[in-house]
């Protein structure tokens, strides 16, 4: 494997960073007497994974002054994350609640981030131009633009900078029905940032909401995948790289796939059952961290949806937002799949 190419590597990403209180023991929310706590954000998680896997990472938000903003600073920088270019004001951090589904019924998330740092971010309180410096790619979400009308304007200058410097901009569509609560719809802010991505990661659902781009339920996914690529490249004229995960179930397991046109090509992994999830958040981000990985490798489009799918099935096997593994481990995943052995 080319490692060079990695090390060369930087990406930057943006986004809002969040303390994640997850009721304990599989209770409910009206039946809580413990949270656990753990960082989280779509963007930070990518980094961290990214970081993890040798690539060189700079995570750029806003935070307050406050030792719960260093708690969520500390952890990022655990896994050699870069959080130099962060800047500081606001009054608090954002958080969410998470109640743990099961077989049976949902996860559920209540979110708790009306006036953080983040969202009350103003125009030109990040140098673009410094910040992307010494960057080779730019990643974001739809995430940001769903916290407020502030957090949306902030993206779209980072976006501009980097397109301005030619840069890679990947995005994952990310819609988040519970946020986007300041009076615009999706499609009114998506379609003009998301315009000048050049590698995206969406599912069909988002694609509609922010595009209106449908296509038939009854076709097969790999079908709706390429008739959407087709569609969506008018609107998205930089477009190059499309990737989706596809999770249905089977009983009480998961399956888990992962469809890619990447330089005109059509690629898809198998399809992997999972048995047992431990947690589902931020597997779509370990996913875009694969991607990312495989694509800055130079790797093949078979090879790099196989990074990336693994990468999103080994995150529900761990706890917390963040995928916590390893080359070694995703590579011997790619090769031999699950296994319930002991390595010793």
């Amino acid at each position: 494997m080319n490692t060079n190419t990695s090390s060369q590597t930087r990406i930057a990403t943006f986004g809002e960073l969040l303390l994640r209180m997850s009721i304990a023991d599989g209770n409910r929310f009206t039946q809580a007497n413990e949270i656990k706590i753990h960082i989280g954000g779509a963007e930070a998680n990518v980094c961290v994974l990214l970081s993890q896997l040798g690539i060189q990472t700079d995570y750029i938000t806003r935070l307050p002054q406050n030792d719960l903003a260093q708690l969520t600073l500390n952890e990022l920088q655990k896994y050699k994350v870069n959080t130099s270019k962060c800047v500081y004001g606001g009054e608090r951090l954002g958080l969410y609640f998470v109640e743990a589904g099961n077989q049976i019924r949902q996860s559920q998330v209540i979110y708790d981030r009306s006036n953080s740092s983040f969202a009350t971010i103003e125009k030109d309180q990040i140098n673009w131009d410094l910040a992307l410096a010494d960057v080779t790619h730019f990643h974001w979400s739809g995430i940001s633009p769903g916290v407020s009308h502030e957090a949306g304007l902030a993206c779209k200058e980072a976006i501009l900078a980097a397109h301005k410097k030619g840069l890679p901009i990947s995005s994952d569509f990310n819609y988040r029905s519970k946020l986007w609560q300041y009076g615009k719809h999706p499609s009114e802010i998506m379609p003009d940032l998301l315009q000048y991505s050049t590698i995206t990661i969406a599912d069909l659902d988002a694609i509609e909401i922010y595009f209106g781009i449908k296509t038939d339920k009854n076709e097969s996914d790999e079908n709706r995948f390429q008739k959407t690529f087709e569609l969506l490249k008018a609107k998205m004229p930089h477009l190059k790289t499309l990737a989706m995960s596809f999770r249905k179930s089977d009983g009480p397991a998961h399956l888990y796939k992962g469809l890619l046109i990447h330089e005109g090509n059509f690629h898809q992994t198998e399809e992997h059952k999972i048995q047992v999830v431990t947690d589902q958040i931020g597997s779509g981000d370990a996913f875009t961290a694969g991607l990312l990985y495989g694509l800055s490798n130079k790797l093949s489009g078979q090879e790099s949806i196989k990074w990336a799918t693994a990468c999103g099935v080994i995150k529900q096997s761990i706890h917390g937002d963040f995928a916590i593994t390893n080359t070694n481990e995703i590579s011997h995943f790619i090769k031999n799949g699950s296994s319930n052995r002991i390595n010793r």
